[in-house]
């Protein structure tokens, strides 16, 4: 999930008429607050025993690495982390929405802080209207604190509401922190592309998402806790007792949050190994051996105070910058995922040099039946055709036949997404993280990412893609008049369905997405 209210809402407001609106609603002034950063001490706690456990040779420059592509997996992972945790857990993302997924996920925060844990939740603050109770109840605990990233100065429930009414602040409030990140006791992280929701661990029964994690162990946590520091201290952070003050005493609030949190519906049942043949992290935390793959590797994160930047300057050192120099040199061939893939003309003019020089580039990104950004698929859908004539090959997810194969989870009736951030260089480099490969992680949005030089890694991953015929949704490719595009699906049979137009109805989309895409820009998306 994105800022796509952000977008439509700019689409739709930039009329005087909601002019007089704005303005309504202004953030306290800050407060000064010492500085903070992590808890380096933690060689004998337990996690940090087994994170030191099998490193080769003693040595202080590999890391440890295992993905995570099984939602109930990727899940346990986070939850058996805090369990163990016995110093600190330092957590941030862009989205922990109240639902069953969030509230578990908050209730053993609570619950490692109640143990002695220092609890460090940070949180953008887009999504979290109507949700103020929540986070403000679970701050009221003792050893946790709870911020928020440039928070929107109205608290209203509804988040168009609170959009229009910071429309005079829209330049900044356009800008969010799209990072996600746990830390165990400065030992063992989670990173990669879910969000903390139903729909990001197969528990919405509408759709949910393809997407991909990796546990990391090692001297590249410590730099994703230096990482986590510098948004912590960032003045554009405010602790959500400055923005959503508590209007009830402290034994109440904590009341309160257990109150909430008890409507959570229990997670359900893992199998005993993932796709990759693998045993729950918990399990293996509790049998004190945690397999992982020893790599060197490269973190990017983002300056918090990229979102103060024009759009060039934004660009200069971002994540972005780092993974597309990685990608870029590429001898033989990139494979990437991307769940919003606008190329621009950098990209475009990059693909077409790695081409001539003997390159192959493979795309894999939603259908339009299959995103949850319409708006963002129409500002690739401009470069497709041009990316399939300079040689590149397109994948498009579709909404129903991916989730068939078993690889990421139990779809049950929903639709699958993609939302997976990742990148294969030569089949010996792996990128991962929040970014996607567009203007808004490049320029507007904060991001995170990790390059790690595994070629074990990356036979896992081909083990998740491995056989003749994947069946990920459409692979496209130029009509004979070498214009229009065409949609190949693979029959039941081993041959080909081909699609002259785009599969699915989606005429009245398809007009909103006319009508919108010339207002907002490419610059929005």
């Amino acid at each position: 999930m994105r800022a796509s209210t952000v977008r439509r809402f700019a689409a739709l407001v930039l009329g005087a008429a909601a002019l007089w609106l704005a303005g309504c609603a202004s953030l306290p002034p800050p407060q000064p607050r010492p500085v903070v950063t992590a808890v380096t001490d933690v060689s004998q706690t337990e996690l940090g025993q087994l994170a030191a456990k099998g490193t080769p040779g003693g040595s202080t420059s590999l890391s440890g690495f295992r993905l995570l592509p099984e939602a109930a997996f990727a899940f346990d992972a986070r939850i058996s982390l805090a369990r163990h945790a016995e110093k600190s857990l330092d957590v941030q993302y862009y989205l922990i929405q109240k639902d069953d997924v969030g509230l578990l996920f908050l209730k053993e925060l609570r619950e490692a802080a109640a143990r002695g844990v220092r609890v460090r939740l940070l949180v953008d603050d887009l999504y979290t209207g109507g949700e103020d109770e929540v986070f403000s109840t679970l701050s009221a605990f003792p050893n946790i604190e709870v911020r928020l990233f440039n928070p929107l100065p109205s608290r209203a429930s509804s988040l168009a509401t609170r959009l229009l009414f910071s429309l005079t602040d829209f330049g900044r409030i356009n800008h969010r922190m799209h990072n996600k990140l746990l830390v165990a006791d400065n030992s063992f992280a989670v990173s990669g592309g879910r969000n903390i929701a139903n729909e990001y661990f197969m528990r919405s029964t509408a759709a949910n998402f393809i997407d991909m994690d990796v546990l990391s162990s090692g001297p590249v946590v410590r730099q994703m806790s230096e990482g986590f520091d510098r948004y912590w201290n960032s003045e554009h952070v405010r602790p959500i007792e400055q923005i959503a003050p508590l209007r009830m005493p402290v034994a109440q609030a904590q009341k309160r949050f257990d109150e909430i949190a008890r409507t959570a519906v229990p997670d359900v049942a893992m199998h005993q190994r993932d796709v990759l043949d693998k045993s729950p992290v918990g399990q293996q935390l509790i049998a004190g051996n945690v397999e992982r793959y020893w790599a060197p590797s490269t973190l990017f994160v983002d300056d918090p105070e990229k979102i103060t930047r024009k759009a060039e300057a934004a660009y200069e050192g971002s994540v972005t910058e780092g993974a597309l120099s990685v990608i870029n040199s590429a001898r033989r061939e990139v494979k990437i995922g991307s769940p919003y893939f606008i190329p621009g003309a950098r990209g475009m003019a990059m693909m077409k040099k790695a081409i001539e020089r003997g390159g192959r580039i493979t795309v894999v990104t939603n259908s339009l039946g299959a995103t949850d950004e319409p708006l963002a698929y129409a500002g690739y859908e401009r470069y497709r055709a041009d990316m399939l004539k300079i040689g590149v090959t397109i994948y498009e997810i579709a909404p129903t036949l991916t989730g068939k194969s078993g690889r990421f989870g139990d779809f049950g009736k929903s639709i699958s997404r993609l939302h997976a951030k990742l990148a294969i260089v030569d089949d010996e480099r792996f990128f991962i993280g929040s970014m996607n490969l567009d203007h808004r992680s490049a320029a507007v949005n904060t991001e995170m990412g990790l390059v790690i030089d595994s070629p074990e890694l990356v036979k896992d991953y081909d083990r998740l893609m491995s056989g003749e015929r994947v069946n990920l949704g459409y692979r496209l490719r130029l009509a004979p008049n070498g214009r229009r595009v065409q949609w190949l699906e693979y029959d039941d049979a081993g041959g080909d369905i081909v699609h002259e137009d785009e599969p699915g109805e989606f005429l009245w989309l398809r007009f909103k997405n006319w009508l919108l895409l010339p207002i907002v820009g490419e610059e929005l998306l």
